[in-house]
């Protein structure tokens, strides 16, 4: 047996020689994981046994090759709720959590408000907004299969409306009644294949980040789709690049049917979602 922060620096060097971001944050959250007790707990935890090493180290190994996190503790939280993730899914990032704040803020103003999620991946923004806007009509749709099913097994039980099928054709029964659209689309240019976290390239399903040369392609497709699911005068939110700031607001401003159109930062100031209202 041995020393938990013994186990832990070395973890950490291990971690941060393979490149990971946040190797103290990890190393910690893989040996709770291994304890199964939140990470908060692990100083309750002197020495490490023989087995939970072992279990650890295999862990620590597969971070260090860039596996995510996420896959190997197969869950993440997500504003106040909790998602199943692994391989086939994209698993869902700290800075989708302001898109879905806003989603949740402007339905909760609404009395019975009915909201889409495009694009729903894993489910998270379809599964917090059912969380916290118990009055909402929550409907979801995924295009990719093994996606899907990660969504399915998410949003049991929420009263979420989830469907498999393309965001561009979705929802035809709800054309005009629909009071928020919401979508973390596909939105990095082909040419910056390079420049992704090996996390994200080598584990997320390409077609869930990946939008056509300038990383637009999926946010025009939103555009049209939401004006015709949008009732008049209802808003759409859509995540977007930090480098497109002023290009994702253009694919609104350009289409002549939308107003107060208006871009977001995230927490570190970069650009990060785009939002409007449809013209009544």
């Amino acid at each position: 047996m041995e020393r938990r922060s013994s186990v832990l620096a070395e973890a950490v060097r291990r971690l941060r020689e393979g490149g990971v971001a946040s190797p103290e944050h990890d190393a910690a959250e893989l040996l709770a994981h291994v304890y199964a007790v939140p990470r908060g707990r692990l100083f309750e935890i002197d020495v490490v046994g023989r087995p939970q090493r072992e279990a650890f180290d295999a862990l620590v190994w597969r971070r260090a090759a860039r596996e995510p996190l996420q896959h190997l503790t197969g869950s993440t939280g997500f504003r106040h709720v909790d998602l199943a993730v692994g391989p086939g899914v994209f698993v869902p990032r700290p800075e989708t959590e302001l898109l879905a704040g806003w989603a949740i803020e402007t339905a909760l103003a609404l009395e019975a408000p009915v909201v889409v999620d495009l694009c729903t991946g894993s489910g998270a923004i379809a599964k917090a907004v059912a969380d916290e806007v118990p009055a909402a009509v929550v409907h979801a749709v995924e295009l990719d299969v093994p996606a899907h099913a990660w969504a399915e097994r998410n949003l049991a039980g929420t009263g979420v409306d989830l469907r498999q099928g393309d965001m561009a054709t979705a929802f035809d029964d709800l054309l005009g009644q629909v009071d928020v659209v919401v979508c973390n689309p596909p939105y990095i240019p082909l040419e910056a294949w390079e420049s992704v976290a090996a996390e994200a390239r080598d584990h997320d399903p390409h077609l869930a980040l990946f939008s056509g040369m300038d990383g637009l392609d999926a946010i025009r497709v939103l555009e049209a789709r939401a004006a015709l699911l949008l009732r008049p005068g209802g808003v759409v939110g859509a995540e977007h690049a930090d480098a497109q700031g002023t290009s994702a607001p253009e694919v609104f401003s350009q289409a002549g049917r939308w107003s107060e159109i208006r871009d977001h930062d995230d927490l570190a100031g970069r650009a990060r979602f785009v939002t409007a209202r449809l013209a009544r």
